[in-house]
């Protein structure tokens, strides 16, 4: 994480050029609690209209946010939608004069119908699209390649926003990526879904979805495996020096033509909406290449800026103070290690894109000492990526009686994070580790205290696919046990005979050392 930080503190202010087709986003807000006596349907009682920058103008508005210099070139129609764009524009101080008013189209326009019911979380009920898709005509192309031939020696990157509707042609993206590659302009595209990528060939960066990705090779993409593979696909096919894939929830991956692959995974969070999380994305790895950030710190940027807009409704701009919070947050805090057992099988499977080592080990946990701390810590050394499962209360109960746990769950969880050697936490709820060792597979399952390697419970699920089990050693009179038991026996001593309180400690250190 420092080294993230350390790259968002040398981004700079460039100048950039957005490239693409330009959407204006309509919105209309209400109250959806009622059902039409007309028909099967949502009435909705709009009080609010909202518009909003869409496509490539959307990621404009995002770098303007950032507060990069921003030069657009684009279309609109000469109509009240072109009007709203143009306005929205100079209200965020965007260099338009490259976006091109045309007659015979509309401005691309999506119109959104956004509900509430019962002052929940609103939702979007319909979407209204107009627009024209068909290729732009070859004077107006003409007219675009002029105003990337004026914008070009004066940008630092170029970001292509292509959403297939009719601007990005494979003539005039062919013209750009050769003139950049011949200027030594980063290119950095968002390729359109179910077109023909030939022409993106030679770019310097291709970031497509994994719905895109996915077509443009012919194959699932169910894994961040199959991401990555994906990717490398991809940089062989389009001739592109980097191919980074947004995997939604799974992160992003990269593959580079030289022969570099990494997985970046996200941390958990609730997503309210998933509009701009691309264009957000684009922006921030434009942003970065431009400030001469290497490609999986930008991406590593690029992730976290996603993550916080996925948390908001629609294409909000995110300030570099509250991405920097944000990055500070996750540096600082240890709550973004304790993590569901559903995540935590997917980290491992990123984990394993990366080629990194992955140790297990379980138990209650219950009042941590020393001996917990030093087991711990000899695990995290067995492999790369130390995974912590810890007793539901629930399940402690039923393994140590209705007295324990001492602490609960979530404090069990707040300790073992703190520690550095933890990578992630997560509780469960079985009696055996079974069902989480088949969710993340470790390389190494670990289990502290005085048990033989035969002992451990689901070394057969490990041994069977190729694991390893293996056991800690113990700090003497270091349990959980013996130690409630040393606290109880202190204070009877107060009013205990002193003969009496000799024996009782010297049984009590003597008690055997036998699991977390």
């Amino acid at each position: 994480m420092t080294e993230v930080l350390d790259a968002f503190d040398r981004l700079t202010q460039p100048r950039l050029l957005v490239i693409g087709d330009l959407i204006l986003d309509r919105y209309s807000w209400g109250n959806a609690e009622r059902v039409s006596p007309e028909a099967p349907v949502v009435v909705l009682t709009v009080d609010r209209h909202e518009a909003r920058l869409g496509g490539a103008a959307s990621v404009a508005a995002l770098l303007r946010g950032l507060d990069a210099d921003v030069s657009l070139i684009g279309i609109i129609g000469s109509d009240s939608g072109g009007r709203t764009t143009s306005k929205l524009l100079e209200d965020e101080s965007i260099n338009a004069s490259g976006v091109l008013v045309v007659e015979d189209r509309p401005t691309t326009t999506k119109q959104r119908m956004i509900g509430r019911a019962a002052q929940r979380h609103p939702f979007q009920i319909l979407r209204i699209d107009e627009e024209v898709t068909n290729h732009v005509t070859q004077d107006v192309e003409c007219q675009l390649l002029d105003a990337i031939n004026r914008e070009l020696p004066l940008v630092k990157a170029v970001l292509v926003s292509d959403y297939a509707k009719g601007v990005c042609t494979p003539r005039l993206i062919r013209t750009l990526v050769a003139r950049c590659r011949a200027g030594r302009v980063p290119v950095i595209i968002d390729p359109a879904r179910g077109v023909d990528w030939a022409k993106y060939r030679g770019a310097t960066v291709l970031k497509p979805n994994r719905v895109e990705a996915a077509l443009a090779t012919g194959t699932t993409i169910n894994s961040p495996h199959d991401a990555m593979q994906a990717a490398i696909r991809l940089v062989r096919k389009c001739d592109a020096a980097s191919v980074v894939i947004t995997l939604d929830s799974d992160g992003m991956v990269i593959a580079t033509a030289d022969g570099v692959t990494e997985h970046v995974p996200t941390s958990p969070r609730q997503v309210y909406d998933v509009t701009g999380a691309g264009d957000m994305s684009l922006a921030v790895l434009g942003l970065g290449i431009a400030s001469e950030i290497a490609l999986p710190l930008a991406v590593r940027l690029a992730n976290a800026a996603s993550g916080l807009e996925v948390k908001r409704h629609g294409v909000t701009p995110i300030t570099r103070n509250e991405l920097r919070e944000a990055l500070d947050s996750q540096s600082s805090s240890s709550d973004h290690k304790q993590i569901t057992l559903s995540e935590a099988a997917r980290l491992a499977d990123c984990y394993r894109c990366q080629g990194r080592r992955i140790v297990l080990t379980n138990g209650c946990f219950d009042l941590l000492h020393s001996g917990h701390v030093k087991s711990l810590q000899q695990a995290a050394r067995f492999g790369d990526v130390l995974f912590v499962a810890i007793n539901s209360d629930s399940g402690v109960r039923r393994v140590k009686g209705p007295t324990r746990p001492l602490y609960s769950e979530a404090e069990r969880a707040q300790l073992l994070s703190a520690l550095e050697c933890v990578a992630h936490v997560f509780v469960f709820s079985d009696d055996t580790p079974h069902h989480i060792i088949e969710q993340i597979r470790p390389d190494v399952l670990v289990k502290g205290g005085t048990y033989r390697d035969d002992e451990v419970v689901g070394r057969e699920l490990v041994l069977g696919y190729g694991g390893q089990v293996r056991v800690t050693g113990t700090l003497p009179g270091r349990s959980t046990t013996s130690t409630i038991s040393q606290c109880l026996l202190s204070a009877s001593l107060l009013n205990a005979p002193e003969q009496t309180q000799a024996t009782d400690v010297s049984a009590t250190a003597n008690a055997p050392i036998r699991s977390w």
